[in-house]
């Protein structure tokens, strides 16, 4: 979320305050301000930032798992990355790790490719 939210405060500050002002003089809610001011402005932001974090919904946080990843909990912890790791490096099976890897990374550039598709048919900004 720390990227992203860098990403959103440079949109936010790219908004043109004369529109705030406008809104303020108009006697616009604050609500109001965010929803037909704010909103729009920063639409392809939003747009952009979830698709590029979509294409990551599969990692799950190799790091925090693996520190506490040991052969008691392997059953109840073991997720896609650990297991790749387990099978390509701990038993050797290069061929099958790679495979599980790209498949994974395959995985996650169909969801990006699929929801932007989805995106560009009902919106006017997409990422590509």
């Amino acid at each position: 979320m720390g990227w992203s939210a860098i990403i959103f405060i440079a949109a936010l500050i790219g908004i043109d305050p004369s529109l705030f002002e406008a809104a303020t003089v108009e006697g616009v809610s604050a609500r109001q301000r965010v929803w037909y001011i704010t909103l729009p402005a920063i639409r392809p932001v939003i747009v952009m930032v979830v698709l590029l974090r979509l294409g990551t919904i599969l990692d799950a946080g190799f790091l925090q798992v693996f520190m506490l990843y040991s052969v008691p909990v392997y059953s109840v912890a073991d997720i896609i990355d650990t297991w790749v790791y387990r099978q390509g490096l701990l038993n050797f099976q290069f061929s099958l790790a790679t495979t599980v890897g790209l498949f994974k990374g395959v995985i996650g550039l169909a969801l990006i490719l699929a929801t932007n598709r989805l995106i560009k048919k009902f919106s006017d900004s997409s990422l590509f």
